[in-house]
């Protein structure tokens, strides 16, 4: 029998669930929301667009598969999708205290205390999410039993981008290779390669990866720097956490960008503020797309996608202007997936092609970027 701490999750609404601590044993506070995937807490922890957020997971066992060891870069990680955890807590109905698997080199749970993240499990999951989807993603906090509390926080009230982005500009020329140094000028590729400006809102990893492997040099910025007098064959906007109206020096970067006609293609965030720049609007949702299993159709189309998805703003699709169009369409809701331009080529996904973890059948995507450089 494990001796746990008595922990408590306590909503924003008053609703508190009982539970016991398996992680770092300390207070957190964040928003909550919850994620429907089944496997993938190790991707799903180090993703930057859950800064600040308490993860529910609706799967009932969590950590039953431990934890692989960390390698790579800390701008290239090979098993995580960032340098470090990004989440505030997770939560679960059951954590399994003993793990297998032939890459796991530690528990989730020790993760955790050696990032100084908290973790619940005995919780009923399923009530929380179906009171999350009654009342939307709601603001939390957790308890442990001989602590002090912390007050309530709001991540949407702050930039999340620039907390999660790269603070220097790096060059990526070759799969496992180190990233150096962005010099100025920059130079003609030596092999000929195309070059990609890749803004890092809160990237993924898998994303810089995606687009090495095929071949490209890549220029990662910060996602203020401004990026439009740099010598390029396409811009890609990565994925990232929170509410894209903070990013307007980015915006006016990307609408510096249209003018030149080269191609942009975007991710998540990536979405958003392509959209923004075209001059829409973009809304949050009541309590976001976060799983592995979100139908998507292409517009105009009768292709569906399964996509994996973790955003919580989403593009108001009759606030594009006339030249612009959706692209990919929510099965589920209705929402926006992705837009395009009807003649230039400017396109972008609300979801992941890139996945890790999650299914990668719109992994094809980045060869349409490719090709059109």
């Amino acid at each position: 029998m494990q001796a746990s701490k008595k922990a408590v999750l306590t909503l924003q609404d008053g609703t508190t669930f009982k539970g016991y601590s398996f992680g770092y044993e300390g207070p957190a506070a964040g928003e909550v929301v919850f994620n429907t995937a089944m496997t993938g807490y190790p991707e799903s922890l180090t993703d930057p667009s859950y800064e600040g957020q308490i993860l529910v997971t609706t799967f009932p066992q969590l950590g039953n598969y431990g934890v692989p060891p960390s390698g790579g870069e800390d701008t290239l990680q090979d098993h995580y999708e960032g340098s470090r955890i990004h989440c505030r807590a997770i939560i679960a109905q059951d954590y399994a205290f003993h793990h297998s698997h032939w890459l796991a080199d530690r528990s989730l749970a020790q993760w955790l205390k050696e990032e100084k993240i908290p973790g619940i499990y005995g919780i009923d999951t399923r009530a929380l999410t179906k009171h999350l989807r009654q009342h939307g993603s709601m603001l939390g906090k957790i308890s442990i039993e001989g602590y002090p509390e912390v007050d309530f926080y709001d991540p949407n009230a702050e930039n999340l981008i620039a907390l999660t982005s790269c603070k220097e500009a790096v060059v990526y020329n070759e799969f496992g290779e180190a990233p150096a140094p962005l010099t100025l000028p920059l130079a003609p590729d030596v092999k000929g390669r195309k070059t990609v400006v890749l803004v890092d809102c809160g990237i993924k990893h898998n994303i810089i990866r995606c687009l090495v492997r095929r071949g490209v040099r890549v220029v990662r910025v910060p996602w203020d720097y401004d990026f439009t007098g740099l010598p390029y064959d396409g811009l890609f906007i990565s994925n990232g956490p929170g509410n894209p109206d903070f990013a307007t020096v980015t915006v006016e970067n990307i609408r510096k960008a249209m003018e030149r006609k080269t191609p942009i293609c975007g991710i998540c965030m990536g979405n958003q503020l392509l959209a923004k720049a075209a001059t829409a609007k973009t809304y949050k949702l009541k309590y976001g797309h976060r799983s592995h299993n979100q139908p998507v159709r292409r517009a105009g189309t009768n292709q569906c996608f399964v996509t994996s998805q973790n955003h919580g703003f989403a593009v108001d699709t009759n606030t594009l202007p006339e030249d612009w169009e959706a692209l990919f369409i929510n099965m589920n809701d209705g929402t926006n997936e992705g837009i395009r331009h009807r003649s230039l080529p400017f396109f972008s996904a609300q979801f992941h092609p890139e996945a890790s973890s999650g299914p990668r059948d719109t992994e094809f995507l980045f060869d349409e970027f490719i090709a059109l450089l």
